[in-house]
């Protein structure tokens, strides 16, 4: 049976991947600021389901409860860090942008730092991350938020470099998605928006095929491609 934690898992994304786990019998730990939320998944099925509370922004705290959840789970087999927050922010107000570098950038790092090491030392593992399509490139309407996932983007590459010069079976995928229905969605004009339900379709299927990248919908890979190739100064006047 897997041990799989999701990191932030009381909504979105988070809580569907949860759910589709448990269908598939998986041992699921997951971890949240709302326990009221977590205390649902964990009603649902007592026997498959494991909650910690936890704010990832608080790095005091953090590891200490994850590592109580994985004793828990007895082990982990592979850590999905869903945690993720953004606003737009055209004003340049830095309340805004200050919890998206906490979590996008202070949280994300310190447990992607975690669940690597203790994958090393258990000699196996599969690290996952939801960053997004939106770190392609930068923007002036949610700066702090592209910014953040460009760094997960770079980030994620690196320990995809440490994994692939690992002597062990460790694995990392990110997962990049494009606009899905879910309280993320943030602004005028989108298009394309993904179900929840699809998107974890798809991301379950990414996982188990262990892709080193992913993007959610695959027609986002191409968006991004498009997006690369413009150059900076017609960029700036979009």
């Amino acid at each position: 049976m897997k041990r799989i934690m999701i990191i932030g898992a009381t909504s979105g994304i988070g809580r569907g991947l949860a759910e589709q786990y448990l269908r598939e019998n998986c041992l699921v730990g997951i971890t949240g600021r709302r326990e009221n939320l977590l205390k649902e998944l964990f009603n649902q099925n007592q026997d498959q389901v494991f909650y910690q509370v936890c704010d990832i922004t608080n790095t005091q705290t953090t590891l200490s409860r994850l590592e109580s959840l994985v004793q828990k789970m007895g082990g982990m087999d592979i850590l999905i860090i869903c945690a993720g927050t953004g606003e737009l922010n055209p004003e340049l107000s830095y309340q805004l942008e200050e919890p998206t570098l906490l979590t996008n950038v202070i949280g994300f790092t310190h447990i992607a730092n975690w669940g690597f090491r203790y994958f090393e030392t258990q000699k196996s593992g599969h690290l996952v991350a939801i960053s997004s399509v939106g770190g392609t490139r930068g923007s002036g309407i949610a700066p702090a938020y592209n910014a953040s996932k460009a760094y997960q983007i770079n980030y994620m590459e690196g320990l995809r470099q440490k994994a692939t010069k690992s002597p062990y079976p460790i694995y990392t995928t990110d997962i990049r998605p494009g606009f899905v229905n879910t309280a993320m969605a943030k602004g005028e004009g989108l298009f394309w928006v993904t179900p929840v339900d699809k998107a974890v379709k798809l991301i379950t299927k990414a996982i188990s095929h262990k892709k080193k990248i992913a993007f959610v919908s695959k027609r986002w890979k191409y968006i991004a491609w498009l997006f690369r190739l413009i150059p900076s100064a017609l960029y700036c006047r979009m």
